[in-house]
């Protein structure tokens, strides 16, 4: 079973910055794509960046510029900075993974709890 827990979560004033990060455990062959996505109350999961094993990485528009995601395959980690935040980045955020177990399983995609980010006018 894999787990994936994220952390840095919390309250901050707009303009200021917070870093989230997400550890994965438990049976990993290989991780391809990580990522993070958000949902703020009665509004659908959206995506808020994603990164490739190879480090390629996709942005929402709402946050290029003020967001970076980034990952450590020895860690089997993902995190993401965020500055410049906006009252309206505030939402819970969700780390997503697609991991395979091993060589031969095919790869399925697994999401943490959450952890809340809430930013003030």
């Amino acid at each position: 079973q894999v787990q994936l827990v994220e952390s840095g979560g919390g309250l901050v004033q707009a303009g200021g910055s917070l870093r989230l990060s997400c550890a994965a455990s438990g049976s990993i062959f290989s991780i391809n794509d990580m990522g993070w996505y958000r949902q703020a109350p009665a509004k659908q999961r959206e995506l808020v960046a994603r990164i490739t094993s190879g480090g390629s990485t996709n942005y929402a528009d709402s946050v290029k510029g003020r967001f970076t995601i980034f990952r450590d395959n020895t860690k089997n980690m993902v995190s993401l900075q965020m500055n410049s935040l906006k009252p309206e980045d505030t939402a819970v955020y969700y780390c997503n993974a697609v991991i395979a177990s091993s060589r031969s399983s095919p790869a399925y995609s697994r999401w943490g709890r959450g952890t809340q980010v809430t930013v003030s006018a």
